[in-house]
């Protein structure tokens, strides 16, 4: 089988739209296309003409002809199977079948017959796959993508930086204008600057939390006075001027941080200026001691139903911030899941544990470490595992039901969550084909969002408890193959665990009351795909 061209003329004998396959002269093209309204006769059944050296192989459009040029040696019913093909292509990229829609989306067709018909001959394709490939998706045009968002991201961080520089910059200046301040410059205030800007960020005994927090800084106010007695009276009035203005900077600079967002420019709130205050933007404990239990979902579900892989990995932290806190032990209580295993970390007392359920260090003597240290989260005492194939346990499923009708992709997802947790902020994004324009959103429990950059839908909802264990969302798409729609990412958090662990008291091992304690417990999603 040999296709010379594929055309779209119309009745009267105009040429629309020609792909020729083979190599042949547009004298001879126009003069082949120019017979063929003469040689179609009417009220004729069939749908080729045969002339001394081709054959015309034709399906009538409206008010257009969808023709063939073949060679007479071709096999007329694979030509036929071809001519069905492009008939069904024709009304996908065009949406008005006549002169002016076939002239505005020629390019289009064009492309589309090059992907059916390769050097004369019928590729083995489908419309769906002649769809796909005429996309275009590069994965080097995704990289650029990529590595262009990170350059843009990239000068944002400098320009924040550089703007604090200059904020900074303008109060150092400003602090000369006060008259009490002057003696201080005069007096080497620069030393006292300095070693009070060292305190600030090393903060009180055994690392401190710096000035972010409430007891970093009423030992940063008491080591600022020692340190400064002996001075000149003029001096004592240095550690409140030098400790308002220190407070004045960030109350500034939120300030002009505030004028950049009402100018347009996106901000990103936990970004400081100073290294020493990026760990006070994280919310300080206000408890003497504070236990943090966590733990991290990695599931993959599979689109058919069934669970490939769930993994849940938890840990408690411990955060102390006096010293004199630091001699105890943490009584736990487990929920007794059989499917959890418990390891202490290497220096605690694991006979005691596994006895009494009590967190020690093996030597009593031993303090815990105080202040935030290298991790701000606090000291890890406990990690616990668990995994399983069992999908009852699974906190939230998802079924996606893709079904192409027409020119349109019906898609309907429905979630179902179990009554074990009350899951919050939950986001549920599904990647979509690359659309023109937002996807048709016909019914949704909650809000929805489209990424056009990523082409990702993103469906939210706000909490999901005993009110709402189920939901669906259902949208319309242009046709398209259905494991565009996957994989399916999901992100969600919790108060409660699967472990179920309690923090019953804190034992203080040098006797006396029992120091105030926090706990704080959160389930997130690290990775939560259904693929």
């Amino acid at each position: 089988m040999v296709v010379l061209a594929a055309s779209i003329v119309s009745k009267s004998g105009k040429v629309l739209v020609s792909r020729q396959f083979v190599d042949m002269s547009r004298i001879r093209i126009e003069g082949l296309l120019a017979a063929f309204p003469k040689l179609v006769g009417t009220g004729k059944q069939h749908t080729y003409v045969e002339t001394e050296n081709v054959r015309y192989v034709f399906q009538p459009i409206e008010a257009l002809y969808l023709l063939l040029v073949t060679n007479k040696q071709s096999n007329i019913l694979e030509d036929l199977e071809t001519l069905r093909l492009l008939s069904k292509l024709v009304p996908e990229y065009s949406f008005s079948l006549d002169e002016e829609g076939i002239c505005k989306t020629a390019f289009e067709l064009i492309f589309a017959f090059d992907e059916v018909i390769s050097i004369g001959h019928k590729e083995n394709v489908t419309v769906a796959q002649v769809k796909q490939y005429c996309e275009m998706e590069s994965h080097e045009e995704k990289l650029h993508k990529l590595v262009l968002q990170s350059k843009i991201n990239e000068t944002k961080d400098i320009m924040k930086r550089k703007a604090s520089e200059i904020d900074k910059s303008k109060i150092e200046r400003n602090r000369g204008d006060k008259g009490g301040f002057m003696s201080l410059q005069s007096m080497g205030s620069g030393r006292i600057e300095s070693s009070f800007s060292d305190m600030s960020i090393s903060g009180g005994g055994g690392g401190g939390f710096g000035s972010g927090s409430g007891f970093g800084l009423s030992t940063d106010v008491e080591s600022f006075s020692s340190k400064s007695k002996g001075r000149p009276p003029s001096s004592a009035t240095a550690p409140p001027k030098g400790l308002g203005m220190q407070l004045g900077k960030s109350q500034r600079t939120n300030q002009f941080l505030e004028s950049l967002k009402a100018e347009g420019e996106v901000i990103v709130e936990d970004v400081q200026p100073k290294a020493g205050q990026s760990r006070a933007a994280a919310p300080p404990p206000t408890d003497p001691i504070t236990l943090t239990v966590e733990e991290k979902l990695n599931v993959m579900l599979k689109r058919d139903g069934g669970v490939s892989n769930f993994d849940v990995q938890g840990t408690l932290l411990l955060q102390i911030l006096n010293e004199e806190d630091a001699h105890i032990q943490v009584q736990v209580k487990t929920g007794g899941n059989p499917g959890i295993l418990f390891k202490t970390h290497p220096n605690m007392n694991k006979e005691l544990f596994s006895n009494e359920n009590i967190l020690g260090l093996k030597d009593p003597n031993r303090p815990f470490p105080t202040g935030q240290g290298g991790d701000a989260a606090g000291v890890g005492l406990l990690k616990w595992r668990m995994q399983t194939t069992d999908e009852s346990i699974v906190p939230l499923t998802i079924n996606c039901w893709p079904s192409v009708s027409g020119n349109e992709t019906y898609v309907s997802i429905e979630y179902e969550a179990s009554s074990m947790f009350d899951l919050q902020n939950v986001v549920i994004s599904v990647p979509l084909p690359a659309l023109r324009e937002a996807p048709s959103v016909r019914q949704i429990d909650g809000e929805w969002r489209y990424d056009s950059r990523n082409s990702v839908l993103e469906w939210s909802i706000l909490l999901i408890d005993n009110s709402n264990r189920s939901g669906s969302l259902e949208f319309v798409v242009p046709p398209a193959d259905s494991s565009v729609f996957f994989p399916i990412s999901v992100r969600f958090s919790a108060t409660n665990t699967f472990s179920e662990l309690k923090v019953v008291t804190v034992i203080p091992l040098k006797g006396g009351v029992p120091p105030k304690y926090s706990q704080r417990t959160q389930l997130i999603t690290e990775n939560y795909q259904v693929v």
